[in-house]
């Protein structure tokens, strides 16, 4: 096969890739958008305090925002549809996310079988961040909960998967290992401060879980938009490779 037919083969895949990571890149910077903008409309109440005005963010969930109404008893209709809306765009990306991911994992064949699984519990995973934002806490308070523990164990199973599929892979940079090695620490850190966490309607049980909640949602947010950038350079790297490969023949 020449370098040509190559380069040829190549481009479609890299183009799905490039512009599936465009919209992963996107939809995060969307989510940061619209929560942003539903915590200055929150009217306020905290599960530790109701009489408290306006969004707190070391103490008031994320969830919060999308109650259809706010702790202290207000209408909270606009900023419950901006949370639906952003976990919609959250879930989403993470989906096309890895879909996108782990189309780059073909050789060895372990390391495909590994990524075609942890692609599966990646777009289940997003799939839960969805059923978050559909299901607000104060009328679907169970399935609510259920999606969000739900997402986040998902989310932590399929990083481990995309640990051992980068470090068994010959050709993409071992370096965004570290990245998902800090990552599913701070992931499996939640995922018991969840279970073995302070619980109840305390001051300072709700900061230290509303605070972790905060920390891994932005540490999410942060270590899929890292990725989807290095994998851009990758993409970048391999059009340049296979060019001028072309140009030299």
């Amino acid at each position: 096969m020449t370098s040509a037919s190559l380069t040829t083969k190549h481009a479609p895949s890299t183009f799905w890739s490039n512009t599936a990571h465009v919209i992963v890149i996107i939809c995060v910077l969307g989510f940061l958008a619209l929560t942003t903008l539903g915590m200055g409309i929150y009217p306020g109440g905290t599960d530790a305090d109701r009489t408290t005005v306006g969004y707190r963010f070391f103490t008031n969930y994320f969830s919060d925002l999308g109650r259809t109404v706010a702790r202290n008893g207000a209408p909270n209709g606009i900023a419950s549809s901006l949370f639906t809306l952003a976990m919609t765009c959250a879930g989403s990306g993470l989906a096309l996310f890895f879909i996108a991911f782990a189309q780059r994992f073909v050789r060895p064949r372990w390391v495909h079988i590994v990524s075609q699984v942890g692609m599966v519990l990646g777009i289940l995973a997003g799939a839960c961040f969805i059923g978050v934002g559909l299901t607000p806490s104060n009328l679907y308070g169970p399935p609510h909960q259920m999606f969000t523990l739900g997402g986040f164990v998902m989310f932590f199973l399929t990083t481990v998967l995309f640990i051992a599929a980068i470090a068994g892979s010959r050709n993409y940079p071992h370096r965004a290992v570290l990245i998902f090695i800090l990552f599913a620490i701070l992931l499996a850190a939640y995922i018991w401060l969840q279970f073995k966490g302070p619980r109840g309607r305390t001051f300072d049980a709700t900061l230290i879980q509303a605070t972790g909640q905060k920390a891994i949602v932005y540490a999410s947010v942060l270590s899929v938009l890292v990725q989807a950038l290095v994998a851009r350079q990758v993409n970048h790297a391999q059009d340049e490779t296979f060019t001028n490969g072309r140009l030299s023949d």
